[in-house]
């Protein structure tokens, strides 16, 4: 009978913030609500004037974002 010497794994180190999936993908989820906020307030011009970026800037942030390893 053998015996299995059982050798420790090294550990991961832990991803930067901003190149963990969950966060960021929070983070994307906001932005694209607080871009449609924007969009459907009837009080600042300059809010609705930037909603499409904010939208298009969230959107885009969680299709990269998506494709992060867990």
């Amino acid at each position: 009978m053998t015996h299995l010497i059982e050798t420790p794994r090294p550990s991961r180190r832990k991803r930067p913030f901003f190149l963990r999936r969950g966060p960021m993908e929070n983070i994307a989820t906001a932005l694209i609500a607080v871009g449609f906020l924007m969009l459907f307030q009837p009080f600042l011009l300059v809010l609705y004037t930037y909603s499409l970026v904010t939208l298009l800037a969230g959107t885009a942030m969680f299709i990269i974002v998506s494709k992060f390893p867990e």
